[in-house]
């Protein structure tokens, strides 16, 4: 999850990235960090992919991802939950650097007047930059996009 500034208060942003492509499959953003904002999040990556049971779902030790709401939303689903060690951000480094290309490449150059401004700004990086466009060396330097596009080795 991260944290954006803005002259109204925080903005919250939680994400679900596909390992693979890295591609930003689901995300959402509130004025709050309640577990409802990790859960749109993984329901609209859910309802994008519409992926078959067996998942491994990676995340980090907050409240939010062990709450009961949560674990619900992964058992309904098939997924395993796989969460990181206490104060190790390593084991989620493709979240981690995802957030860290955000505020280098779009959060550190604004000055948010509202919530609303940085959603649209946001909005805008992870669906028309971030997942068409910026290069990933994880992807043979391609986008996220186009590397879903290249047929799959069996």
């Amino acid at each position: 999850m991260m944290y954006i500034a803005t002259r109204e208060g925080w903005l919250y942003l939680a994400t679900v990235i596909d390992l693979y492509s890295r591609r930003v499959v689901g995300w959402s953003m509130a004025d709050n960090m309640r577990t409802a904002l990790v859960n749109d999040a993984l329901s609209m990556a859910l309802n994008q992919r519409k992926p078959e049971n067996n998942l491994l779902w990676h995340s980090d030790r907050g409240s939010q991802y062990a709450s009961e709401s949560h674990r619900e939303l992964l058992v309904a689903n098939g997924i395993t939950q796989s969460m990181s060690h206490k104060g190790n951000c390593w084991d989620n480094t493709v979240a981690e650097s995802f957030f860290n290309s955000l505020k280098t490449e779009l959060v550190h150059h604004f000055d948010f007047a509202t919530r609303a401004e940085a959603k649209q700004e946001i909005f805008e990086y992870i669906e028309v930059f971030y997942n068409r466009k910026r290069h990933h060396s994880a992807n043979n330097y391609i986008s996220p996009a186009d590397d879903e596009m290249l047929p799959k080795s069996a």
